[in-house]
């Protein structure tokens, strides 16, 4: 018997019985090289970049090849040949930079750039969901190339990691902003954003419990500023509460609430929740007429509508205005304020993402593979997939979860 089971199974081993085998291990996939393209940012008063020397030099430490504008860091106070010593490549046009499998952007990509685009390739940048129009949108299609939203990607653990640390640095750079429109040498009241002995301390008034309101209150706090944070959810009030480890004034939105303590406030900083985006706390105009001569208001959320009926969608190279006597800061991207700190926090994550992805055959694998970033996805192989845009637009879309079942 045992010989006519070895001529059936020549090459299993006759003796071994119930014997332990050699251990059978999983071979990795094989890294594929990515060719990553930074164009120069474009729109006005962006400062920041996705990727920093550095990483640049981890990247090329795994084969990838970076293809970098001229100049595209030099607003970061990166220079072209920091980024050449580490292994980039510098191009002189946006059109080089384009012939990349992935173009990674900070702002929104602009009609021109999108021009640029091929097919099958991927794209990732910020997405400014009021600052399009239906042709944009269809122009991104029409290239049949995958876009991300940076801010719409995930981690594991289901948070926002762009939008997370962009916060952060949002929230604390809100307060300075404020810090420096409220004294005399910028035309403001001339009050200290904080308090002295025998002096009453300013009021600051915050739109939303979100990472950017904790980082606000932390800054406001430490300045020693009184502080009250609104918000719809008394979960994510609670929750702020015992992250800033200290009981502040905190309060559900309410109508008599929001025009009380508006009437009080010196600076009022609305920011916006990423888990809930559509959720933004709306002030009406008759709310800012009631305010102090010289408050100051920054509007955070004007990328997604604006939390004030008064606010207007402005850039960094852009005064602050003035409405009913309140001055308005409303700019999206606060955070090229400090463009060198959000370009590194930018690209800690940037780094860790194209890694991952060189491990997966291909870009339709990866978003498979992975729910979190595929969240971030709105314009799949040509596809819309987010449907907020599609409502907004009026363009059909597509599920993005039932396309990666389909490919």
């Amino acid at each position: 018997m045992v010989q006519e089971n070895s001529k059936i199974r020549p090459n299993f081993p006759i003796s071994c019985g119930l014997q332990p085998l050699e251990e059978m291990l999983e071979i990795g996939r094989k890294t594929k090289r990515l060719i990553i393209g930074i164009p120069k940012e474009t729109t006005c008063g962006e400062t920041r970049v996705p990727l920093t020397p550095e990483a640049v030099k981890i990247l090329s430490t795994y084969g990838h090849e970076v293809i970098i504008e001229s100049n595209a860091g030099k607003n970061s106070n990166f220079s072209d040949l920091h980024y050449a010593e580490n292994g980039a490549t510098i191009v002189q046009t946006a059109k080089e930079v384009f012939q990349s499998d992935i173009v990674i952007k900070v702002s929104p990509f602009s009609l021109e750039e999108v021009q640029l685009m091929n097919n099958n390739q991927t794209i990732i940048s910020a997405l400014h969901i009021n600052n399009y129009t239906p042709d944009y949108i269809k122009g991104i299609m029409h290239k049949k190339v995958t876009a991300i939203a940076s801010d719409g990607i995930k981690d594991s653990e289901n948070c926002y990691p762009v939008l997370r640390s962009m916060s952060a640095i949002a929230g604390s750079t809100a307060i300075l902003a404020a810090a420096e429109l409220m004294s005399t040498t910028n035309k403001g009241k001339g009050v200290l954003l904080g308090s002295i002995p025998g002096i009453t301390p300013a009021e600051v008034v915050i739109l939303g419990a979100s990472t950017a309101a904790e980082y606000a209150a932390r800054a406001a706090i430490g300045l020693g500023a009184e502080v009250k944070i609104v918000d719809h959810s008394i979960k994510r009030l609670t929750e702020i509460q015992h992250l800033l480890g200290q009981r502040i004034y905190t309060s559900n939105f309410h109508p008599q609430i929001i025009e009380k303590i508006l009437k009080t406030a010196d600076v009022v900083v609305a920011t916006i929740i990423p888990e809930d985006p559509k959720n933004i706390i709306q002030i009406d105009e008759s709310l800012v007429k009631q305010m102090k001569n010289g408050a100051v208001i920054i509007d955070m959320t004007v990328d997604r509508g604006g939390s004030f009926k008064t606010s207007e969608y402005k850039t960094n190279n852009e005064p602050p205005f003035v409405k009913h006597n309140v001055i308005h800061y409303c700019i999206p991207n606060i955070t090229s304020r400090v463009a060198r700190t959000a370009s590194i926090a930018l690209s800690n994550i940037y780094t860790q993402l194209l890694l991952n992805m060189a491990d997966a055959p291909n870009i339709t694998t990866y978003l498979k593979e992975n729910p979190g970033i595929r969240n971030g996805v709105y314009v799949f192989n040509g596809l819309l997939t987010n449907s907020y845009l599609g409502e907004i637009y009026n363009i059909p879309s597509k599920d993005i979860d039932l396309l990666m079942a389909a490919f």
